[in-house]
């Protein structure tokens, strides 16, 4: 008898909870997708690949320098004198050094850069999403990161992309376009030819 008693008290909390339930607005947003398609991304990987192609054209043009000059020692190495070969073989050592240390300083200022942007477009993309969600009524808005499925019929995403697009066009008050970060791949820098010893 007690037990039915629990039971049916549960079942009534249950039930009497359920139009709370039934009148809460709920939506989805893929942040993957924002992260991909919004112009703000767009803008940023651009703006990272003219900061940093610069240093990747002169990366590419030492390691094509050490390598033009690795191929003559090999080519000519048998005629040169001891002295000379020594040199040379120094000389693309320390061209390796110079060429391994300068594609470490580029990759870590470029992923300096992206965690910078990254972290921007995180808060871009954040007060986007919760302005529509404020705007439109909703009570919840769940992440693609943690969500298993969601209705096409539940997806803001396209509707947020849509208010992306329409800000990063209008002007802020300081005039101009806004800054919208997004990440951007790091460039790879070439690897060093090896010397010869």
């Amino acid at each position: 008898m007690i037990k039915s008693v629990l039971w049916g008290t549960a079942a009534a909390a249950v039930l009497a909870s359920a139009p709370v339930w039934a009148e809460l607005k709920i939506g989805y947003v893929s942040y993957n997708r924002l992260l991909g398609e919004s112009p703000q991304a767009r803008a940023v990987q651009e703006a990272m690949q003219a900061e940093f192609m610069p240093r990747q054209r002169e990366l590419q043009s030492l390691q094509q320098s050490l390598k033009t000059r690795d191929e003559k020692l090999q080519k000519d190495g048998a005629t040169m004198t001891d002295d000379q070969r020594a040199r040379e073989e120094k000389e693309l050592r320390d061209g390796s050094r110079e060429l391994a240390k300068k594609q470490s300083e580029l990759q870590d200022d470029a992923t300096a850069r992206r965690n910078e942007e990254l972290t921007r477009l995180q808060r871009t993309l954040n007060d986007a999403v919760g302005a529509y969600a404020k705007a439109q009524g909703y009570d919840l808005v769940v992440a693609d990161t943690a969500v298993a499925y969601a209705s096409p019929v539940v997806d803001i995403t396209p509707a947020v992309l849509e208010t992306l697009k329409t800000l990063a066009v209008k002007p802020s008050a300081a005039g101009g376009a806004p800054r919208a970060p997004a990440p951007a791949a790091a460039p790879v820098a070439p690897k060093a030819p090896s010397a010869s010893h």
